[in-house]
């Protein structure tokens, strides 16, 4: 159990949280929420002891272990994956060490026989004798091969590496888990079997997330950073932002009664404030306007871009025909014979483990490379518009935010492409920043932005939700859902491939023999539970040592 009081941090003159009261108890999954920049990150930092607070006190339970997920992916380089997994339990990992310098020896005395004595009770005792196959399991679970697990760390791709780490610390049983963004970098099957595995987890998480559907999956209970304040919910996400919806309805509807209330004084105090059989009454009213505190009644921090997409040409019946593409990378076929005709209507998800497929035929189709065999034929009446998973290219050049969307812009006028910004959270300044120094969720804003002034009515997208936080997500998912052409995406966002998707196609691993693709004319949710699919997803990846969903 955690119990935190009157909990203070500032930064400069910036208050990020004063005065919080909380208590996490285990057996329960909390999911810390709040804007960019609210502090979920540095709260997470504060329980871990990464950073000190101002004032306030964090008590722990008696001896309690706490494990925390790493950020610094170059950590273990010179560590096997399964080694780096079982160093998350540090009592249990120094013992075993000791444990192997002890048997190393070549002159073992009595004293070393005393002390391997009492390492063996304690490897027994912490788990020693386990501790390799379940580390193996978290690894084989989280998506790794076998043949991966004793593979030194630099040996791994950025992804691998993220999953070893997440193995790491969820390693071992701790008593308190703090997870940041967990879910960034696994695929859908990755994140499945981590929500099954939180959900059974019988001790405290703590876990920061732009996940919706991870957050209601695992949550018993929501945090909420805002205005410097750490209000706590019962439930999950979308009960929080039941509850939230409600709650700032009520807080505007009382703002905006107070400031009618103000008005009302203001109008008889200037009326009548030289008025001397009225001069007692004004001074009256003046003194309830002074104490009207119209300031203290925040809605809330968050910021939503306005993200809404709307074609300049209605579409045809004839939107794309592809047929029969190949192409291979490194030496690996990554499409064969793919052959898809999209019609009129379709919101079409691309899914599955086989990543670099769906990069390189969202690549293919809209011209970014060449497939080796095949054809694609797009209609007469199509015009699309790509959101490459790789943006770097874009972003090269020390052009303003204003000017560099000024090239994709039918209005080169300065002010309408200012105000287009500022629907997109480039307000004032911001819209005069060098793009080559934006972070990742302002390149997704500005791409984003570039898509909608195309007018396209087909959307291509790879992996859009990469680097946005909640509300920019929330935002780009009501766009797409209500966008009138044709959308064909990649994402590892359940929530987000759900609510937009009503055709879902799987790339399979392509062996020469059996299904290569999945195609299937429903809901992402009706796709998980067909068992039609389940059955040839089971044949398909028999040879992939993961756990399917």
């Amino acid at each position: 159990m955690i119990t935190i009081t009157d909990l203070s941090l500032v930064f400069g003159e910036r208050i990020l949280f004063k005065d919080v009261n909380l208590k996490f108890t285990p057996g329960n999954c909390y999911g810390i929420i709040g804007a960019n920049g609210a502090g979920k990150s540095t709260f997470l930092k504060i329980l871990s002891g990464e950073i000190e607070h101002d004032k306030g006190e964090i008590s722990f339970a008696k001896n309690q272990r706490i494990a925390v997920l790493k950020q610094d992916h170059f950590a273990f380089e010179e560590y096997p994956a399964l080694e780096t997994v079982i160093m998350g339990y540090p009592k249990l990992y120094a013992v075993q060490k000791e444990r192997e310098a002890i048997y190393a020896k070549e002159d073992f005395t009595e004293e070393d026989g005393l002390r391997a004595s009492e390492l063996e009770a304690d490897f027994g005792e912490l788990g020693g004798w386990e501790a390799e196959a379940q580390a193996g399991q978290l690894l084989s679970g989280l998506g790794l091969d076998e043949e991966d697990h004793g593979k030194l760390m630099a040996e791994l791709d950025e992804s691998k590496k993220v999953r070893v780490l997440l193995a790491q610390a969820l390693f071992g049983n701790p008593d308190i888990l703090l997870l940041d963004e967990p879910t960034n970098g696994l695929d859908l099957e990755s994140i499945s079997w981590l929500e099954d595995f939180l959900i059974d987890f019988p001790n405290t998480v703590i876990v920061v997330s732009h996940d919706r559907h991870f957050l209601n999956a695992v949550c018993t209970n929501v945090c909420d950073i805002d205005y410097g304040k750490i209000t706590p919910y019962s439930g999950n996400y979308d009960f929080w932002y039941q509850m939230s919806q409600i709650l700032q309805r009520q807080a505007r509807d009382q703002l905006k009664k107070r400031e009618d209330k103000a008005k009302e004084l203001k109008e008889f105090i200037q009326r009548f404030s030289s008025n001397a059989s009225k001069a007692r009454q004004a001074t009256s009213r003046k003194k309830v306007l002074e104490k009207l505190d119209l300031e203290n009644i925040p809605v809330t921090s968050r910021k939503f871009p306005y993200v809404g997409f709307k074609s300049e040409r209605e579409i045809g019946n004839n939107v794309l025909r592809a047929e029969k593409l190949n192409f291979t990378f490194e030496g690996t076929a990554i499409l064969k014979d793919f052959s898809i005709t999209v019609n009129k209507n379709e919101k079409i998800a691309f899914v599955g483990l086989e990543h670099s497929s769906k990069t390189a035929l969202f690549d293919i189709i809209s011209g970014e490379k060449k497939a080796e065999s095949g054809d694609c034929y797009w209609g007469q009446t199509t015009s699309f518009s790509y959101f490459p998973k790789e943006n770097s290219s874009y972003f090269s050049s020390d052009l303003s935010i204003t000017d560099w969307l000024r090239q994709y812009s039918p209005d080169q006028d300065e002010t309408y492409v200012r105000s287009f910004l500022g629907r997109m959270l480039f307000s004032g300044d911001e819209a005069l920043k060098p793009v080559n120094v934006l972070s990742g969720g302002e390149k997704v804003r500005c791409l984003l932005a570039k898509m909608m002034l195309s007018g396209a009515n087909v959307l291509i997208l790879d992996e859009p939700t990469n680097h946005l936080d909640l509300e920019a997500i929330t935002a780009l998912n009501d766009g797409l859902t209500a966008f009138n052409g044709v959308i064909l995406f990649n994402s590892h966002d359940h929530e987000f491939i759900n609510s937009i998707a009503n055709r879902v196609i799987e790339i399979l691993p392509q062996e020469e023999k059996g299904e290569r693709y999945i195609d299937r004319m429903m809901q992402f949710d009706d796709y998980l539970v067909d068992a039609g699919v389940k059955q040839l997803r089971a044949e398909a990846y028999k040879h992939v040592q993961r756990l399917s969903i």
